[in-house]
């Protein structure tokens, strides 16, 4: 019976309208009003809506301290950190090619990748150019949102994402009033600077078949950990990655496929000899 009637209910605003239009003196033959609904139930019937009504309004109102894809500086923080967090924070989904934000607009939120996978770009003076591929749950933007007010790149994503905004001055707090949050922030942001630098080293040495096969080793390893995956990027993208045009990544790709190294069906792509990969990438 109460999943039956909560199955035809509208939620939105469902705690409000649950106590301001139930009247318990009535009971036990009280009339409950839900969006212009309204359904005769006895003094058990009224209490399971209560109940049920009362524990969502919990959930919804805690589901940052439930989420399970929290990044480590988070889980730092203490239960009552969260519900300011709650009343500074909205959650946004994103299509695939849809901007997250862009270069050259004001930096107003601490964007956090709480699902999907983004590529973080910026204009050079004759192409676009590919910085990284950003995998959740992580943080995005945070040296151009405290480093300059400007976003200095953009971020872009390659499939379906969600994206929690968070108010800078609310993230601000955090860093100054809690020492493990912050720690924790910093040794994200030297990972990922160190993982630049090599990346940035080996582009520079490395012959572009190399920099191909590295690539798609990392997406295997670092993205989808797993050597069958769905490829994200386009074959310009891939080429705005490594630093190449577009028709050397298709004569690479279509190299690979002739010697059996991978495999496309589709836009899924499946590492066949992963050793033979290794060494075009450490030699390439």
């Amino acid at each position: 019976m109460i999943k039956k009637d909560l199955q035809k209910i509208n939620l939105s605003n469902h705690v409000l309208l649950f106590l301001a239009k139930v009247n318990i003196a009535n009971i036990p033959r009280s009339k409950i009003y839900v969006n212009n609904r309204t359904d005769k139930c006895d003094i058990h019937h009224t209490y399971d809506y209560f109940v049920y009504f009362y524990t969502l309004k919990f959930l919804i109102m805690h589901q940052c301290i439930l989420c399970t894809d929290k990044c480590s500086a988070v889980n730092s923080l203490q239960p009552g950190h969260f519900e300011p967090i709650e009343n500074n924070i909205v959650r946004v989904n994103f299509e695939k090619g849809e901007n997250i934000f862009k270069e050259g607009t004001l930096s107003l939120n601490v964007a956090f990748l709480k699902s999907g996978i983004v590529k973080l770009h910026m204009h050079g003076p004759v192409r676009e150019k590919i910085l990284r591929i950003v995998k959740a749950p992580s943080y995005l933007g945070i040296p151009t949102t405290f480093g300059d007010k400007i976003n200095q790149f953009s971020a872009t994503a390659i499939v379906e994402t969600s994206i929690c905004f968070i108010d800078v001055n609310l993230f601000r707090s955090f860093i100054y009033n809690n020492g493990k949050f912050a720690y924790d922030i910093i040794v994200e942001l030297c990972e990922n600077e160190i993982m630049d630098y090599q990346r940035y080293t080996n582009q520079s040495q490395k012959q572009i078949i190399g920099m191909v096969a590295e690539t798609l080793l990392c997406m295997s390893d670092k993205i989808f950990d797993s050597p069958r995956f769905k490829f994200p990027l386009t074959q310009s993208e891939l080429a705005d990655l490594v630093g190449t045009s577009r028709e050397s990544i298709s004569r690479i790709l279509s190299d690979f496929s002739a010697n059996k190294i991978i495999a496309f069906n589709g836009k899924e792509l499946n590492i066949l000899k992963r050793d033979v990969l290794e060494h075009i990438s450490e030699k390439g």
